[in-house]
């Protein structure tokens, strides 16, 4: 949509968000005068950086105008590509690809430069379920063999994850909890990093989610010893749950957009609403489906609760298990 359609008075988004002048005040080119930019705070090949390039197209088509890039700024287990959106000036034209815990678990660790109640919950795309994944010909066959391996070398068995505090490490330290066993963490910038000494065979386990082990699940080179949800994910129907296990461990990656603090009012309602539109039109689950996205969408102040509600959680896991490495 050219600028020159935009007015003091009022701009149409979408056909459905009146865009007034304090919105162009501050920016009164959004979104037809420069890209707005997705931050992926990890390497290509991730489950989030997956996520973000599935939606982006669906949300450049509701937003008249608009040109997305998705850019992936890796670096501190996401905190770098994070404190990059919530740093940014509240006008639109950056916003971040997150997932929770990580937004709520680095405060909790480490000096960093946003407070999650401060940032701007857009929409929830995907809930991923953690899962512990081996190379297809590992000894282990499942979880009791690999609780059992633990037991007998104790805080020796490696496991690799996506980053200090993500939501694959929160979902292993809360199975080394209940099965009472000490695990030895082996912390990578993204999951994509991980892939390769776990199927060169330099690591042992790597801890990832489902939507980012299957495609070589389907190639058969990894196997599942197990999922952290609460039953078993139609995706991969051979992989039991933690619970099967014996492991009463449910946990996920909450996947979604979100932008920087004091985002105004009318592009926040603009952005919701095309999200809205996205998540009613029958072509996004196709999409999703081939991109293996295990959705749960959640718009807006639903997203915002959602987010926000397992902090309290967290806290008191870090008073039990600090996760600092």
């Amino acid at each position: 949509m050219p600028a020159s359609r935009f007015s003091r008075r009022t701009a149409l988004l979408g056909g459905a968000v009146a865009l007034t002048s304090p919105a162009l005040a501050q920016s009164r080119a959004w979104p037809a005068g420069r890209p707005i930019e997705i931050v992926v705070p990890f390497a290509p090949g991730g489950g989030m950086d997956l996520m973000a390039r599935t939606v982006a197209p669906f949300l450049a088509e509701r937003l008249p105008g608009a040109r997305i890039v998705v850019n992936n700024r890796p670096g501190a287990g996401g905190q770098l590509g994070t404190e990059a959106v919530a740093n940014a000036a509240p006008d639109g034209f950056i916003l971040g690809a997150c997932a929770t815990p990580t937004i709520l678990s680095q405060p909790i660790e480490r000096p960093v430069r946003w407070r999650p109640a401060e940032l701007t919950f857009l929409a929830q795309v995907v809930e991923d379920p953690c899962g512990l994944f081996v190379r297809a010909d590992s000894p282990l066959q499942g979880l009791p063999d690999f609780l059992a391996a633990a037991r007998a070398r104790p805080g020796d068995l490696s496991y690799g994850t996506a980053g200090i505090g993500g939501d694959d490490h929160i979902a292993t330290l809360l199975l080394e909890e209940a099965a009472n066993v000490r695990l030895s963490h082996v912390p990578f910038n993204g999951t994509s990093q991980l892939l390769v000494p776990l199927l060169g065979g330099q690591l042992e386990v790597g801890a990832f989610n489902i939507s980012e082990a299957l495609p070589l699940l389907r190639d058969r080179v990894i196997r599942g010893l197990a999922l952290a949800s609460e039953a078993r994910d139609p995706t991969a129907p051979d992989i039991p749950t933690y619970r099967e296990g014996g492991v009463d461990v449910v946990f996920a990656a909450g996947r979604g957009i979100f932008g920087p603090p004091r985002l105004s009012d009318p592009i926040r309602a603009a952005i919701e609403a095309a999200f809205t539109a996205i998540f009613a039109d029958p072509a996004w689950p196709e999409a999703a489906a081939r991109a293996g996205l295990p959705l749960k969408p959640l718009v807006g102040a639903a997203y915002r609760e959602a987010a926000l509600g397992g902090e309290a959680a967290l806290r008191a896991l870090w008073s039990r298990r600090p996760w600092k490495e």
